[in-house]
């Protein structure tokens, strides 16, 4: 399979790149951890999030949560008549999270890709959760911006991230586990530094479009036409 590819060019680190979103107003010096959807559903791990924010918001009294994703339907099944599954688990999780803890929790809907990408870069550590499936574009897009990833340990993740070289990778039903591969990220500036910088190594090497992705797209079809038609070239 050759995958669509990534502009690894565009999607860089910057260390002095900043968040803003409403009253919302974030930078690399704050501590920041993203999860992202195209919509908030079960099958990107949206529930497992959740269930795990509880423990995260209280290990992490300074963490800022910003959740990416709108409330309709990609893949799964749908929620019940009137709810949505970004509803649902906010009932599941609120009793046991403090006011003064839910105040760090940003939910920003859907972004403009511009703001996406400022996001990740001031992330401090992004979490990717997914059943097993086809990877997200954003796993990919966060690696060539440097993230440091805690993900988890299904099958179509572990051809990116790499437990311990370009991430942390954790069972996606053990919220603890998640939680505790989260904090332990936080409080490791230089191995943050280390599994980022090798996450944007990877993409590069893996799914940069112009350098991988696309040549090997054409040859592809290059390929197959030379098959349907010997002797005309592509």
């Amino acid at each position: 399979m050759i995958h669509d590819g990534i502009d690894t060019a565009r999607l860089t680190p910057d260390p002095e790149a900043t968040f803003t979103h409403g009253s919302l107003a974030l930078s690399r010096a704050d501590e920041v951890i993203t999860f992202v959807n195209r919509n908030l559903e079960p099958t990107r791990g949206y529930h497992r999030f959740m269930r795990a924010l509880p423990r995260l918001l209280r290990e992490r009294p300074g963490a800022r949560v910003v959740i990416v994703g709108g409330d309709e339907v990609s893949y799964g099944a749908r929620p019940p008549a009137g709810k949505t599954w970004k509803q649902i688990f906010i009932e599941e999780v609120r009793p046991q999270i403090s006011d003064d803890h839910w105040a760090r929790v940003h939910f920003v809907g859907r972004l403009p890709y511009g703001d996406f990408v400022r996001l990740l870069q001031v992330s401090t550590v992004h979490v990717y959760l997914t059943y097993p499936f086809v990877l997200s574009w954003s796993l990919l897009e966060a690696m060539s911006l440097g993230c440091a990833i805690v993900a988890s340990d299904t099958a179509p993740v572990r051809e990116a991230i790499r437990h311990g070289e370009t991430g942390l990778l954790v069972d996606f039903f053990d919220a603890d586990a998640l939680v505790e591969a989260v904090v332990r990220l936080l409080e490791a500036p230089e191995e943050r530094a280390r599994l980022g910088a090798n996450a944007r190594r990877f993409a590069a090497a893996h799914y940069d479009l112009e350098r991988v992705c696309l040549p090997r797209q054409l040859a592809w079809v290059n390929a197959l036409a030379a098959r349907v038609y010997p002797g005309v070239e592509g």
